[in-house]
């Protein structure tokens, strides 16, 4: 592998270029009119426009992107994540074409895009899944009978969806009622396809996800798990690893059906596990994500491993560094999200990022989309960059976290930096007794 062409933007482009530069391998962005003028355009080897803003006529063009890749001599393809990553024909024509594909099969990517059949797999390979629709509900007739069987409150969710779209809460009928064929056309503008189903909603829960690795040798690992659990509008927020709560029984039991999971489908390269968790620690599958994750950075903290490195080992057919004994956790990290957003209502603030400084002690790293003087467009997911900590306990990085936002300078925008001021003062958070009604419950927000 000597050239990667990286379909996608922002801060995941410039984590894969950082790798790739230490490994000698040279990298192709591509960039839309809205973005040329971002960091990560010059950080590469190379640098194409791909089309005009909208992402429909820029990030998810696959055939001009693999005709891009084709003529510029690249001999892989970094999805990053969302966009093209797990849009199992886009890896297939990449496969077809020859060129690597950094991350799972076409197969797999396919079989658990679609979260009905993913519920299926992972019921087969013994994986316990939170009790909900076997299948797609065509009619609201249909959901409403299902949601009858199961017991109100239940979620809808897009069977093609991911990351929080495409879900509703619904309490009652009336709530189904009133969200159903919204739900079914958001579905479609998302994801391709309106195919909705309906699972149970768990009050009170945790959501902890675990980073899994695999080779082309049959070999799989886990990476320790991630906490996950605060979110605004379904998304998350805030990731930190270890979980600061569940016991080291439960730690062993969700990391070995992560793996257990993985080997049912024979995965390969990075992918997560994701888990909802109740009071009791009861774990219930809630899908598994074909690609790296936002919020790697954490796992990488706690271990000390290059996750795209891994990835990029794994492509090009080599077993995988480490087997599981040798792989070890030290220290908590945390991952703040910085979204040009109202940090209570989250209402996106594009516009201008006039300032934008923080300090920068040891332990912190900042993967950032926007520098000073970028303009931040209405285009895309509004992250300003992931701030990441680093400490010997959690309260240490915490203490970290608290110094570099108190430092920290962003001006032109709204953002979300006053909320991560209240959170790491929240005495709920501090202790690690949180769920994912942490923002909705506490007087953090409003």
């Amino acid at each position: 592998m000597k050239k990667v062409l990286i379909a996608n933007r922002g801060e995941i482009a410039s984590r894969i270029i950082e790798t790739c530069k230490q490994m000698g391998i040279e990298t192709i962005a591509i960039f839309s009119d809205a973005d040329q003028d971002l960091p990560y355009v010059k950080e590469a080897d190379y640098s194409f426009r791909i089309g005009e803003a909208p992402v429909g006529k820029s990030y998810l063009l696959a055939d001009s992107i693999l005709e891009l890749a084709v003529r510029e001599g690249a001999d892989a393809i970094h999805p990053g994540y969302g966009f093209l990553s797990e849009n199992s024909d886009f890896v297939r024509k990449t496969e077809e074409l020859g060129l690597l594909f950094i991350g799972p099969s076409s197969d797999v990517i396919e079989k658990m895009g679609d979260k009905v059949l993913a519920r299926k797999t992972m019921m087969e390979a013994g994986i316990p899944v939170v009790p909900g629709s076997e299948l797609d509900l065509d009619t609201l007739e249909q959901a409403a009978e299902k949601a009858e069987q199961i017991g109100y409150p239940v979620m809808l969710k897009a069977s093609g969806g991911g990351g929080g779209i495409g879900m509703h809460l619904c309490q009652d009928k009336s709530d189904l009622e009133k969200v159903y064929a919204s739900a079914k056309n958001r579905a479609k503008a998302y994801f391709g396809n309106d195919e909705v189903f309906i699972e149970k909603y768990i009050a009170e829960s945790r959501h902890i996800e675990v980073q899994i690795f695999g080779d082309m040798h049959g070999n799989i690992v886990h990476l320790y798990e991630r906490e996950c659990s605060v979110q605004r509008r379904n998304q998350k927020v805030i990731e930190e690893a270890p979980s600061p709560s569940i016991s080291e029984e439960t730690r062993g039991k969700i990391c070995k059906a992560a793996v257990q999971a993985a080997l049912h489908v024979g995965y390969r390269n990075a992918g997560t596990v994701e888990f909802i968790m109740d009071d009791q620690e009861q774990f219930y599958f809630l899908e598994m994500n074909t690609r790296l994750q936002v919020e790697h950075r954490v796992t990488e903290m706690i271990t000390g491993l290059d996750l795209v490195k891994w990835q990029i080992l794994a492509a090009r057919g080599e077993t995988l560094p480490l087997n599981q004994g040798e792989i070890r956790k030290i220290g908590h990290a945390f991952e703040f999200r910085l979204y040009a957003e109202d940090p209570e209502k989250f209402i996106p603030s594009p516009g201008k990022l006039n300032v934008f400084t923080y300090p920068e002690p040891t332990g912190f790293i900042l993967d950032r989309t926007y520098t000073e003087g970028n303009q931040i467009t209405p285009f895309y997911d509004p992250l300003i960059a992931k701030a990441v900590v680093y400490g010997e306990t959690r309260d240490a990085a915490m203490e970290k976290a608290a110094e570099v936002f108190k430092g920290m300078q962003i001006e032109g925008v709204n953002s979300n930096l006053p909320l991560f001021v209240k959170v790491i003062k929240d005495e709920e958070f501090k202790s690690g007794q949180y769920t994912t009604s942490l923002l909705k419950k506490s007087k953090i927000v409003g």
